[in-house]
């Protein structure tokens, strides 16, 4: 066995002698481990765990086996782990808002941090933290020392912040990939040397900690005008002499914040350091008291790698969580896969018949820790699908099959039957789907999910899942679609069997279940293989890209809230319905009969080409363009335009169209979706469809129910409470003028939110010069539809459109408006710039939305990607802020011991089903939730209602 050593190299004693280096450290070396990096890396990556005691430990399990395999594998004279004290620090003195937008921790993560500090000292390793800095500046302060001692410094960190202190002896090693990060490295990745990062980092800011930066610049044109003119300071001097006026002004107008930019982003080496440099040299782990601390946290597979031989401890923490953690986590050593994912062979995959071999793949994903997991149905409606079989991957190229339900009922029965009986199956596949230890990889989690948890297929909740389709959304919405079949083209250059393929098409289409088990297998297993593929490759560029947090804070906790709500549904009261059908009916009647008088005829109202020809050829109203097919356009567009002249048949035609939708999608469509076993209707929440990262409704849509119109509120009164219920309705009051307010930094406009005026006399007051008294309702009116318009990047023709005035007047108003809000058009202005610049804005939470046409050379084209770029912060922004609401309400309802349910999404607003007794409760704490998720410059705000209907509770 070998000896004890120092740590940073040295193992635990009587560790397997192969485990342990065995050259000494050469010379004076610091390594300094950045700890916070470890512990939300290991959090966000490992599925919950507790210890013996019932304590969350995922982070510090993930934490621990990190820290312990580095050990072993790097050497050096002094280590430390230096950790965040506090949240607050100097730089907020100097910038309240700097990380004002950083969420709480998760609940779940708070009690493990003084554990991950026990784990700290257990391991032998000196913890570093001090109140007032951050761990950034003591790692920068320690650096500093230990070279004047002359010595190297090794910084165990990827964190962009800490490059700036790379230099001939301090170097930055990578945890993930293990790759040293020396001054050519970061040189790549800003244009500029480390010395001038700071520069770069103070004109480019940072979304992620709050940095403000200059508006419209980012990193590549940073580095351009730091290699111009040395410094941030310099370029301030010089900034009249910038050609580019936008760049010029913008340099001009925010000298001060870029100022404040850089003493933020600047580390403090002069931070006072908590433990001399003595304390940091390396010292052999106190043998019992690691051993202690690992069986008290149940850590079985760690103290087996570390030789501490049987290792007792609670059954539910097994060993293969280390697979999990190496998978996952992406430790400093990951764990050994047999080929990479793009390398194995597409097949051939197995077809399991029997028991014993579901065992053993049951077995094998056990023991991988990691299953690539998908489901084959009849039907897309997972609440109505029948399952027909499943399959499982435990490695590239290796999958399997599982047929349930193929061809003619009672083929079990058969002498060797060539599929398994569904209830014995799934309930040997149950310990797997439900294991905590197991990380299940899903593509549309969702759907798969609401399959297997019907009664008839088991009633399983799977859990804990990664979802490849979510973990591509939060990365890239608006960039690509995120189905298996083009994630799988464009990532790992392979093109899955289509299911045309397999089932044919049109009249000679076949059931799935009815396909040939070999072809089964083949399309099935695939899917399952190559979303285990996918999710290798995916997974570990999440914190890359800045979207880690978004992904496991917030879509990957909304699959299961939101298949709760699918699975509850709404009620609809049928016999209203049918009355709201014949009512509509009447009064298409009605309308068609006033517009044929209009019209001077008959005419098919719903035909296009007709009306086309009334307009423009017996009307000869001005404007007609006709199509290919030779007849005129009559969307939308042409109508309201029409009718914006006053043009009465028009605006008539809008009304009969609008009722005639109504009546066919949601008083036709609705009949036939609801579920005669519950009376309910059970919406299909889309996940990663809008670019914008809002949630999309489908068969049927519930989202698209006209608000505030007499027919949208008829239309409302058939969705309804069960007996002894009411339906709760909590609003969120003008999000996106709030999230307005806070991005552009409006002084008024958040004084008014601020004090809970009414936002739209405010701002008629301000641009009109009005005094707040003598706001009419036409003013109001007009303001109104400037502060939603401006968020849409309306022009003066469309509010001109709008409003019925000419586009001069409306011209005129929005250049008074901005002349009262400078910092909106300067906002704006930003924003299309930094879509130009790198293709994609940011959501005031840092979440990225592409926008795929800004560079289109289309004029038309590039304008509407402009105001798409303008509007995304703002509908992105206001979908995060539901959402995380989302996640947090439903255990906030439990731990109030009430037994409302969510039921609906609608935009900002979310639709409960509660008891009568607990409706003010459960409002109460709706509120509390929804207003506290994000802290913003201004207030949220949140309109609560209640009634036996949906229009009641407006």
């Amino acid at each position: 066995m070998a000896t004890d050593g120092p740590p940073g190299g040295a193992a635990v004693a009587e560790a397997p002698a192969e485990a342990v280096p065995v050259t000494p450290p050469e010379g004076k070396h610091l390594i300094l481990v950045d700890g916070s990096g470890y512990i939300f890396r290991a959090f966000h990556a490992l599925p919950p765990m507790n210890n013996p005691a019932g304590v969350p430990v995922n982070a510090v399990f993930g934490f621990t086996q990190m820290i312990s395999r580095f050990l072993l594998d790097h050497r050096g004279s002094h280590i430390a782990v230096v950790f965040d004290a506090s949240r607050t620090t100097f730089r907020n003195e100097l910038y309240p808002d700097y990380k004002a937008h950083r969420p709480e921790p998760p609940p779940e993560l708070v009690p493990q941090f003084a554990l991950i500090r026990e784990a700290t000292d257990a391991l032998g390793v000196c913890k570093i933290e001090q109140e007032g800095f951050e761990a950034d500046d003591l790692i920068a302060a320690y650096a500093r020392a230990f070279e004047a001692e002359g010595g190297r410094v090794t910084i165990v960190s990827s964190d962009k912040d800490l490059m700036q202190l790379v230099r001939p002896g301090v170097e930055m090693l990578d945890p993930i990939k293990q790759k040293p990060i020396r001054e050519a490295e970061v040189e790549e990745k800003f244009g500029v040397p480390p010395a001038k990062v700071v520069d770069v980092q103070a004109l480019a800011g940072d979304p992620t900690d709050n940095v403000p930066g200059v508006p419209g610049i980012g990193v590549k044109t940073a580095a351009q005008l730091i290699h111009e003119y040395g410094s941030v300071e310099a370029l301030l001097d010089n900034a009249e002499k910038i050609k580019q006026p936008k760049r010029r002004e913008a340099l001009l107008a925010n000298r001060e914040q870029a100022l404040v930019s850089k003493k933020l982003v600047a580390l403090d080496a002069d931070a006072p350091l908590p433990a001399a440099i003595e304390a940091l040299e390396a010292r052999p782990p106190e043998r019992a008291g690691l051993e202690g601390f690992l069986r008290a946290q149940g850590f079985r597979s760690i103290l087996a790698r570390l030789g501490f031989g049987e290792a007792a401890g609670d059954a539910g923490t097994r060993a293969r969580r280390g697979a999990v953690a190496a998978h996952q986590a992406a430790a400093a050593v990951p764990a050994d896969a047999p080929r990479a994912p793009g390398e194995a062979p597409y097949g051939p995959y197995e077809t399991v018949t029997d028991m014993a071999a579901l065992r053993r793949w049951i077995a094998e994903a056990e023991s991988a820790g990691v299953v690539g997991f998908d489901t084959e149905t009849d039907s897309l409606d997972a609440l109505r699908a029948s399952l027909v079989g499943l399959s499982l991957a435990t490695a590239p190229g290796r999958a399997c099959y599982v047929p349930l339900r193929h061809g003619k009922a009672g083929d079990m029965l058969a002498e060797k039957p060539t599929q398994l009986d569904p209830a014995e199956a799934l309930e040997a596949l149950r310990p797997l789907l439900t294991d905590p230890g197991t990380l299940k990889v899903l593509q549309n989690a969702k759907y798969d999910m609401e399959v297997l948890a019907r009664p008839e297929n088991g009633g399983i909740a799977v859990d804990p899942v990664d979802d490849t389709m979510l973990i591509s959304y939060s990365m890239e919405a608006g960039r690509h679609g995120h189905g298996m079949d083009e994630l799988s083209v464009l990532h790992l250059g392979h093109k899955p069997i289509p299911y045309d393929e397999v089932t044919g098409t049109g009249r000679g289409r076949v059931p799935f279940a009815e396909v040939p088990l070999d072809r089964a297998t083949a399309y099935a297993a695939e899917d399952a293989d190559v979303t285990l593929r996918l999710h290798a490759l995916l997974r570990p560029r999440l914190r890359e890209e800045g979207a880690l947090a978004l992904y496991e804070e917030v879509e990957r906790r909304m699959v299961a809230v939101l298949r709760d709500m699918e699975m509850a549904g709404i009620r609809v009261d049928e016999a209203e319905l049918r009355r709201t059908g014949e009512e509509f009916a009447g009064r298409l009647v009605a309308m068609e009969a006033e517009l044929h008088r209009i019209a001077g005829r008959p005419f098919a109202v719903g035909s296009p080409k007709q009306l086309g020809e009334i307009l423009f050829d017996e009307m000869a109203l001005p404007g007609g363009k006709r199509g290919k097919s030779g007849a005129y356009s009559t969307d939308v567009f042409v109508l309201e335009e029409l009718a914006a002249q006053g043009v009465e048949l028009a605006r008539k035609v809008l009304d009969w169209r609008q009722i005639s939708k109504l009546k066919s999608t949601y008083v036709d469509g609705l009949l036939a979706q609801i579920d005669p076993n519950d009376g309910r209707v059970h919406t299909n929440f889309q996940m990663a469809v809008a670019s914008t990262g809002r949630l999309s409704s489908t068969d049927p849509n519930l989202q698209n129910i006209p608000i505030r119109t007499e027919e949208g509120a008829r239309l409302r009164r058939v969705f309804v409470a069960e007996p002894g219920h009411l339906l709760l309705a909590a609003d969120y009051s003008q999000i996106e003028l709030r999230l307005l307010a806070h991005v552009a930094d409006v002084p008024s406009l958040r004084e008014a939110f601020a004090r809970g005026e009414d936002i739209h006399s405010r701002t008629a007051a301000d641009i009109f010069r009005l005094d707040p008294g003598k706001v009419d309702r036409e003013s109001r009116r007009r303001a109104k539809m400037i502060n939603f318009g401006i968020i849409y990047g309306m022009s003066a023709f469309g509010l001109a459109t709008r409003l019925a005035i000419p586009p001069n007047e409306a011209r005129t108003i929005i250049d008074a408006y901005f002349a009262q809000y400078p910092g909106i058009r300067d906002y704006m202005e930003g924003v299309k710039e930094e879509a130009r610049i790198h293709g994609f804005v940011r959501t005031p939470f840092g979440r990225k939305l592409w926008i795929p046409d800004i560079a289109a050379r289309e004029a038309q084209r590039r304008a509407g990607a402009e105001r798409a770029a303008i509007n995304a912060p703002f509908q992105g922004g206001a979908a995060e802020v539901i959402k995380r609401a989302m996640v947090r309400l439903p255990r906030a309802l439990r731990d109030a011991g009430l037994k409302g349910r969510m039921l609906l999404q609608v935009h900002d607003e979310l639709v409960f089903e509660v008891p009568e007794a607990e409706a003010e409760a459960t409002g109460g704490v709706a509120r509390r939730v929804m207003e506290s998720v994000a802290e913003l410059r201004v207030p949220l705000g949140v309109e609560l209602g209640t009634g036996r209907s949906w229009a009641e509770a407006h």
